[in-house]
């Protein structure tokens, strides 16, 4: 007769993908204080994210579209272009909701997916667009990166806490409420959390 296990089977694990990652407020990294981040791919090997409410001040759309000869519509004055992360950042991304989707789209979660590629920057801000732009985008330049392993000790040294992903916070509002908005989905403030995670590391050594 064949043994049989009385273990219990083994869980997989929580992986972030579709969430979103919220900077704890002793972030020692300026790149990344009170960011909030949309968790685009998290596995063993990876992890990917774009930062969705830090605004660039010294570029907008109108200015992205004039370097890749695109020429403007009427609209694209109006979209801001966001950091999205200190990786890649001669590339642009765009976070936008599932009505939009073109071969090249990734599906990032039910509702929304990403797109990196000319066309969609001229269906949402050039004069001669081929499709309909998306409902709601965000346009990013760069992205947040971590190697195998490296989120995973960020947040067991509580360098980021998440929750789950709120079209309303990522679109909606002004850029510099929406760490606050997400950290009250948890129900919690700034002010409730605790700063003894910073003394767990080299104050120099960066989180990405």
């Amino acid at each position: 007769m064949a043994e049989t296990s009385n273990s219990a089977p083994e869980r997989p694990r929580d992986f972030l993908t579709g969430q979103m990652l919220i900077a704890m407020p002793n972030m020692g990294d300026p790149r990344f204080e009170q960011s909030l981040i949309f968790m685009c791919s998290h596995d063993d090997e990876h992890a990917m994210g774009i930062i969705v409410n830090k605004p660039l001040a010294d570029i907008g759309f109108a200015d992205l579209l004039e370097q890749l000869d695109i020429e403007a519509g009427e609209t694209a004055a109006d979209a801001p272009v966001f950091f999205g992360g200190p990786v890649q950042t001669e590339r642009g991304v765009v976070l936008h909701t599932l009505d939009y989707a073109l071969e090249t789209t990734v599906r990032l979660s039910s509702d929304l997916g990403m797109t990196a590629s000319k066309e969609v920057l001229i269906d949402i801000g050039g004069r001669a667009p081929a499709n309909p732009p998306p409902r709601r985008y965000l346009l990013a330049i760069g992205h947040a990166g971590w190697g195998a392993g490296q989120l995973e000790q960020e947040i067991a040294m509580n360098a980021w806490a998440h929750c789950d992903a709120d079209e309303a916070i990522i679109f909606d509002g002004a850029a510099e409420a929406t760490w606050k908005r997400a950290l009250s989905s948890l129900g919690v403030t700034g002010a409730m959390l605790s700063p003894e995670w910073a003394s767990a590391r080299d104050e120099d050594q960066p989180l990405n």
